[in-house]
């Protein structure tokens, strides 16, 4: 199944909210793509990138996320693993875990814990390379501003909400990950 019968299954083509997903993951997927293609030594699957960017927000409709248009009852911060339940469920056991891991710069248990957030006791770090670049990529784009690419700064000061760890996360990312070091 390509990504889009998957977001079109769930997703109503030409509402506000498909085509804030669609711009979304777009951009991250476009990005997460060139930061392979700009990286060949790291043997990162380009298709399955490009799939899995397109997929990883899939659950934010579940939210309850209204300037975004998401009209669901669930807190925001669980739209990961609503989405890696669905994918799951679809026949998507690797992309449901890009799905699970992206949130932040990812969440370790002990975050999970510390900030008694309303999801799984669970580590939820991006493992493999594929997910690592997606989680990254996907910090550079908000939903309600799609077209502006963020600073490092911006994400740094943003991720701090989830702890220093996050942030540490994100800067390792940015130093292999970067277009300054291309």
């Amino acid at each position: 199944m390509e990504p889009f019968s998957i977001i079109d299954k769930y997703y109503t083509p030409g509402t506000p909210l498909y085509e804030i997903l669609v711009t979304h993951s777009r951009r991250v997927a476009e990005k997460a793509v060139e930061i392979a293609r700009q990286h060949p030594e790291l043997n990162a699957d380009e298709t399955f990138i490009y799939e899995a960017a397109m997929l990883h927000d899939i659950g934010i409709y579940l939210t309850d996320a209204p300037d975004i248009h998401c009209l669901g009852n669930r807190p925001y911060i669980c739209h990961g693993t609503l989405g890696s339940e669905l994918l799951k469920n679809e026949g998507f056991p690797r992309h449901a875990l890009v799905c699970e891991r992206h949130t932040g710069a990812g969440l370790s248990l002990d975050d999970i814990i510390r900030q008694n957030l309303p999801i799984p006791h669970r580590d939820m770090l991006p493992v493999s390379i594929e997910e690592q670049i997606i989680c990254y990529a996907d910090k550079f784009y908000s939903k309600s501003s799609p077209d502006s690419e963020k600073t490092p700064e911006r994400i740094r000061r943003s991720l701090s909400k989830y702890g220093e760890a996050s942030v540490k996360r994100f800067e390792q990312w940015d130093l292999k990950f970067s277009s300054k070091n291309y």
